[in-house]
């Protein structure tokens, strides 16, 4: 079984209300699920990942991707024995555990266990 099941693409967006349609529409879906994490509000609307909030906090959330994984501790271990580093976590975040890891090639990814609900 592969350890990431979907990725998203993380989108900064100036205002989520204006930005949620366009996104609906690409998605072709009306589940919207909105959530905040620190002082950053999101939206998940498909294989999207709508972020919103103040420009010096919106830095601290450059990632390439957020990975929706199977394992989180599956993905640790395959982050580190290939060269990567966790910088954050794994810890309890809205949808699930969650950590920040660069990979070995620099890029920095958010991982997601998502909660069984």
């Amino acid at each position: 079984m592969p350890i990431v099941d979907s990725v998203l693409a993380r989108v900064p967006v100036e205002d989520i209300e204006l930005a949620l349609p366009l996104y609906a529409a690409l998605s072709g879906t009306s589940d919207i699920r909105r959530f905040s994490f620190r002082d950053i509000e999101l939206a998940w609307v498909g294989n999207f990942l709508l972020l919103c909030g103040p420009a010096e906090s919106m830095e601290d959330y450059q990632r390439v991707a957020t990975l929706i994984v199977n394992d989180i501790g599956a993905a640790v271990t395959a982050v580190e024995a290939n060269g990567g580093t966790v910088l954050e976590g794994p810890a309890e975040a809205p949808n699930g555990p969650r950590m920040i890891a660069r990979h070995g090639d620099h890029a920095v990814f958010e991982y997601i266990e998502l909660n069984q609900t």
